[in-house]
């Protein structure tokens, strides 16, 4: 292979690993509402400032041997899993769609997704900071994809409005009613700004795709995964099992993607399926 084209996509990788460590910072502190700005990354236990050369992406854990130079304590093997997955969904990003505004969209719409998913699972909420900054290009990077010729994947510039409305309004409708069956809070606010992020990206149709394929996943953990560890810990422990709180944002991230790439297709087949 050509050393230039190696050096290409090693530039990306690095662009992809180094973004990933920003997410880190995003996943770390918006969730305790804190600047991701100031202070300089520093170890959360001793308040070790790390210095440039022990935040290289990927390269300084290693190296580190997963310890923090101060205190000598384990770092989370979460920092550099969350820079490789990133980096890769960046390089995949170009693969496919080249150097384009697509490939960009498309990298920066899944890194944020991760970053949702990941607040969501660990700390059961999703930080304005993602659903906004996701929500803000879903409506203003289609005209200037227009204007290039490269929608991609991406609604239009009507459709991401429409889509934006329709998935936060489908979101809302169903927290209303679980609210009603459940006599509890069904879903957080955050669900609905996601689902507004989302819906700009994919439009209205597939925005209503993203929330069954959502509930599909979600209903398949559940049942398949949740409650049988759940119930089976319960018993072992000798206490009464009572079924924990799943946050829907993490099934709702991973839709939005399959709904962005494979939406289209997925509707086509349903209606030629059905007859329609």
């Amino acid at each position: 292979m050509d050393p230039l084209v190696i050096a290409v996509w090693a530039v990306v990788f690095f662009l992809g690993a180094s973004i990933g460590s920003f997410l880190n910072v995003c996943i770390a502190r918006w969730p305790a509402e804190q600047s991701v700005v100031r202070p300089r990354s520093r170890c959360p236990r001793c308040g070790h400032a790390i210095a440039w050369y022990d935040n290289i992406p990927i390269v300084s854990w290693i190296l580190l041997r997963a310890k923090c130079r101060g205190c000598a304590l384990p770092i989370s093997w979460q920092y550099p899993a969350i820079e490789l997955v990133v980096a890769v969904i960046w390089v995949l990003s170009v693969w496919y769609y080249g150097p384009t505004l697509t490939a960009l969209r498309l990298a920066i719409s899944a890194t944020i997704l991760l970053g949702v998913l990941m607040t969501d699972v660990q700390h059961y909420v999703i930080p304005d900071g993602f659903t906004l900054t996701g929500f803000l290009l879903g409506i203003l990077l289609p005209p200037v994809a227009l204007f290039l010729g490269e929608q991609g994947p991406f609604a239009g510039p009507w459709d991401a409005v429409i889509g934006a409305f329709t998935g936060a309004g489908l979101i809302a409708i169903v927290a209303w009613l679980g609210e009603i069956a459940f006599k509890k809070e069904a879903m957080g606010q955050g669900d609905i700004t996601l689902m507004a992020m989302i819906g700009a990206m994919v439009g209205p149709e597939r925005s209503i795709l993203t929330v069954f394929i959502a509930a599909a996943i979600g209903a398949f953990v559940f049942l398949a995964l949740v409650l049988p560890v759940g119930a089976m810990r319960a018993r072992r422990a000798g206490v009464e099992f009572e079924p924990p709180l799943v946050p829907f944002g993490v099934f709702l991230a991973p839709a939005g993607i399959v709904a962005l790439l494979w939406g289209k297709a997925l509707i086509a087949a349903y209606l030629s399926y059905s007859g329609l």
